[in-house]
């Protein structure tokens, strides 16, 4: 575990200090925006510096599995937003992107019943042939998750449905605690503001 924590420290390190954004990509497995890794079942470093970027966001998205034929691909994380895309075998690079930010514009969505507690859940389809395109959002305390999602492949809803089956959520309050207490009080995910103690 203090293994694995040498590595957050260089993650929230780079966060706070980088102007720019943050890009991982290439082989990079799913692993690293996962919900649960390792013997301890902790989130993943990824997921930590998402929520370094939207201090805001009460929830921080994450994957729980990835559906045979999807993959992880990439992750950007700025100040202000964080993202990660899936890419499938049969719709495509950058079939779904997951976005983090601490807003969204939900204009022209639909709002539906929600199936994760302590959100609300809106859906928007712009577009249904030949492509399969539009977003789903879910709107929280201090945040907003968009899946957007461009699908090419035939019997479009069924692999969309499959795919989302595999998106989480973490709350910040147990990421704060993770962070606290796996670096034996050394670090926080929330720095205080300017001027205050710590």
């Amino acid at each position: 575990m203090r293994r694995r924590w040498g590595a957050v420290l260089l993650v929230l390190a780079a966060l706070l200090v980088l102007p720019g954004c943050i890009r991982v990509g290439g082989t990079l497995s799913g692993d690293l925006v996962a919900c649960k890794e390792g013997d301890d079942g902790t989130p993943s470093n990824g997921v930590v510096l998402m929520a370094q970027a939207v201090p805001s966001a009460s929830w921080v998205p994450c994957l729980e599995g990835m559906p045979l034929g999807w993959h992880f691909s990439a992750m950007d994380v700025d100040r202000g937003s964080g993202r990660f895309w899936l890419d499938s075998d049969r719709d495509g690079l950058h079939a779904i992107e997951v976005r983090l930010t601490r807003s969204c514009s939900t204009s022209g969505a639909t709002e539906i019943p929600s199936d994760r507690p302590e959100m609300r859940r809106l859906e928007r389809v712009s577009q249904v042939t030949p492509m399969y395109v539009g977003r789903r959002y879910y709107v929280f305390e201090g945040g907003c998750i968009t899946v957007l999602f461009r699908l090419s492949g035939e019997n479009r809803g069924e692999p969309f449905a499959v795919a989302t089956q595999g998106l989480g959520a973490v709350a910040r309050e147990d990421l704060r605690a993770m962070v606290h207490e796996d670096s034996d009080g050394r670090l926080q995910l929330d720095p205080p503001a300017d001027g205050e103690g710590g």
